[in-house]
């Protein structure tokens, strides 16, 4: 049962104004609001006494179209506050747990200033704060421009941040490690040449933004259910140590448009003295919608291979020909020239159709399947893709015939080239052509420049369409996999065929530029707060020159890193990204991507540091099947495996795979070892990681004695 108290303040401009204070169900997470001498918005934020947000300012400068710009940061009178408490259980249609629970108490703050109105919700969980603005229907504010959201984080310490730079365009970005204080300094290193960026002038981060205070505070600033407004990066005033939102502007400067009644994503800051509990926060989730959808049957995790890798390592391409100044609809391509190394031709794509019904993969991915990938990179042309004509070489029916025959599926590739009006003015066809032809998934790309110009990728208008083609694929029961998107915030929740997105520097990368060791020890802390990602896995070829001469990169992990990261890269769509031939010289590692689950019922964090090393272990849905992944950064660590959440009075087979003695990310990363081992809930396990490595293990119930022979007890 709900209590809800309401509490009303009557103001005189001379009275002192008082704090209202909130504590988190466990008592202790300690939120206080008031308003200042100048009517101003302002709260603060701790965590077991210690501060966490000092005094910081809330509110907004907005833009009417008849009156200019009005100040909605000052001069706030306060006319109600109320609170109220929710405890309850949902069920995620997929994802790392079967049941969230949703617990928090809710200051919801009622606030005039001059006839307008503007509300703020605050709701405090265990584990953090999630807060919104909130415009009620009024005759003074009916529709406005955000000039600038004034809403700040002032630190109370110069942490250790995890951060890349602020940048409208992209966020495939390298992490760096610095001191809250060191950020502006370290700007110009931060940001590397991307193809498509506009990096924020001034000291700015991406969220979400993670930091570890001296006194062994985490802390990690993000926000919740980003619909029908501008992503929010922070401005960093380093002297200060205060973050403040930044918004990303549209085609005319403005920072959102918000038509009353209107409200604006969550904010959201989580906070533990205990690295784990960041990483097991369900936070965003619990502060979007729940499922838009009646039927989800058609909804389902997908593992799958795909025509892409082969593309990176020089051993074939996406475009049909060479010749330039294709038009679409003009070109004839019975005419031109084949390259002869175009990948997505019909044989090819019959081979990686065998390989995954051989191996019970769900899907191959086919990526230059289209016609138009011959000049479409970083063009101005905004004609480029039509997502229905398929090149001379690829025959559509006959491979969808194939692979019905086989079981699986084929996945479909829409890469818009960012002509964004070109794609949904062909949205419906494009998605009808797929149920037409049995495909049920798709992976969309936005590189180069955004079309309409001067929009762009993290911008209100572009966020508005990422949720439009969610909500357009469900009607078709398409599921969705978005890459160079808006980073996530949670929406899954709302719109569950929304599978996966990459939004961060993935497992391309490694062929492009490299990774470091310690990227995927930082990704679960940031990017992957706001929702899985579609990092593909699974490159066990991990020196490049093995396929081309010409190909001097090779990847910052070693062999058995890349099986830890399906378990430790949450994703209900895991790809087995490398090559069929490289996984049959590999077969037996291959196999732990092959048992590896994509939908759990629990996940547990064993061990975490950001930058440094995780550990995690999962229970598959359904089954009592767990399987574990551990990953360490560029110094090699012995791992501290628990195994106290097996069921009590079993015995169970551990498959490890591990780093040889000898195994480093870089001198020698393809060294490994097999081992199987009893264990039981009172097992723990000291395993050796090398520099850049890591250890997946697979547990199974012991199903016969004869399957214990010869094997060692843990």
């Amino acid at each position: 049962m709900r209590n809800i108290l309401l509490v009303l303040w009557i103001f005189l401009v001379s009275l002192p104004v008082y704090a209202q204070i909130l504590n988190s169900p466990d008592q202790n997470m300690t939120l206080s609001f008031t308003l200042d001498q100048q009517g101003t918005p302002i709260y603060t934020l701790d965590y077991k006494g210690k501060e966490v947000i000092k005094p910081s300012k809330l509110g907004f400068e907005i833009v009417l179209s008849k009156l200019g710009v009005i100040d909605l940061a000052r001069n706030f009178t306060v006319i109600s506050i109320t609170t109220d408490s929710e405890n309850s259980i949902w069920e995620p249609v997929w994802g790392e747990e079967k049941e969230i629970r949703n617990h928090y108490n809710e200051m919801f703050v009622k606030l005039s200033n001059a006839d307008r109105f503007m509300n703020i919700r605050f709701r405090l969980y265990d584990d953090g704060l999630g807060f919104r603005y909130e415009f009620p229907k009024q005759e003074k504010l009916y529709d406005f421009i955000v000039k600038e959201e004034i809403t700040e984080f002032n630190l109370a310490g110069d942490h250790n941040a995890f951060w890349i730079p602020g940048d409208y365009e992209t966020n495939e970005y390298v992490y760096l490690t610095t001191k809250i204080s060191e950020i502006a300094a370290n700007r110009e290193k931060a940001i590397t040449r991307i193809k498509t960026q506009v990096p924020i002038e001034g000291a700015a981060v991406q969220t979400p933004f993670m930091m570890k205070s001296d006194d062994g505070l985490y802390i990690n600033i993000h926000e919740a259910a980003l619909i029908d407004y501008p992503a929010m990066h922070l401005s960093v005033e380093v002297d200060d140590l205060k973050l403040r939102s930044h918004l990303v502007p549209d085609v005319w400067g403005g920072k959102g448009d918000v038509c009353t009644p209107g409200k604006t994503p969550w904010r959201t800051i989580i906070v533990s003295d205990d690295a784990r509990r960041i990483l097991a926060s369900k936070l965003i989730l619990n502060l979007n919608e729940p499922c838009q959808f009646e039927d989800v049957s058609w909804i389902k995790p997908i593992k799958y291979i795909g025509i892409w890798w082969e593309m990176f390592v020089g051993k074939g391409v996406w475009n049909y020909t060479d010749d330039t100044h294709i038009k679409l609809g003009a070109t004839d391509y019975s005419r031109v020239k084949p390259n002869t190394m175009h990948s997505a031709n019909t044989a090819n794509v019959k081979r990686y159709i065998d390989f995954a019904a051989k191996h019970g993969f769900d899907q191959v991915l086919v990526e230059g399947w289209n016609i138009g990938w011959e000049d479409w990179g970083g063009k101005v042309r905004s004609n480029l893709f039509d997502f229905v004509t398929p090149y001379p070489d690829f025959n559509v029916k006959e491979l969808q015939q194939y692979a019905t025959c086989k079981g699986v599926k084929v996945m479909m590739h829409h890469e818009t080239g960012a002509s964004i009006t070109n794609y949904e003015r062909r949205l419906d066809n494009a998605f009808r052509f797929m149920k037409d032809h049995g495909y049920n998934a798709v992976k969309t790309g936005y590189v180069g420049w955004i079309r309409p110009k001067g929009e762009h990728h993290d911008g209100q208008w572009m966020v508005n369409h990422y949720i439009h083609v969610a909500q357009i694929a469900a009607q078709y029961k398409i599921m969705v996999n978005s890459h160079e998107a808006v980073r996530p915030t949670g929406l899954h929740r709302t719109y569950p065929n929304w599978l996966a997105q990459e939004s961060a520097r993935g497992t391309e990368f490694e062929a492009m530029a490299g990774l470091p060791p310690e990227h995927t020890t930082i990704l679960p802390f940031t990017r992957l707060i706001g929702g899985p990602m579609d990092y593909t896995p699974g490159i066990l070829q991990t020196i490049f020159s093995y396929h081309n001469p010409k190909k001097t990169k090779q990847t910052g992990t070693t062999l058995v890193k890349q099986l830890a990261y399906y378990v430790t890269i949450y994703s209900p769509l895991q790809m087995a990204a490398d090559l069929p031939e490289t996984y049959d010289r590999f077969a037996d590692a291959f196999q732990f991507i092959k048992d590896v689950a994509i939908d759990w019922d629990h996940t547990y964090i064993l061990e975490a540091e950001p930058g440094d090393y995780i550990t995690i272990s999962r229970k598959a849905k359904g089954k009592n099947e767990w399987f574990i992944g551990g990953i360490t950064d560029e110094n090699g660590r012995t791992a501290n495996i628990t195994f106290d959440y097996l069921p009590a009075g079993k015995q169970y087979i551990a498959t490890i795979y591990e780093d040889s003695k000898t195994a480093h990310w870089q001198t020698n990363p393809m060294s490994y070892q097999i081992q199987k081992v009893i264990v039981t809930h009172k097992s723990n396990l000291k395993q050796y990681l090398a520099p850049g490595g890591g250890v997946a293990i697979s547990i199974k119930e012991v199903a016969s004695k004869a399957e214990m022979k010869g094997l060692k007890r843990l």
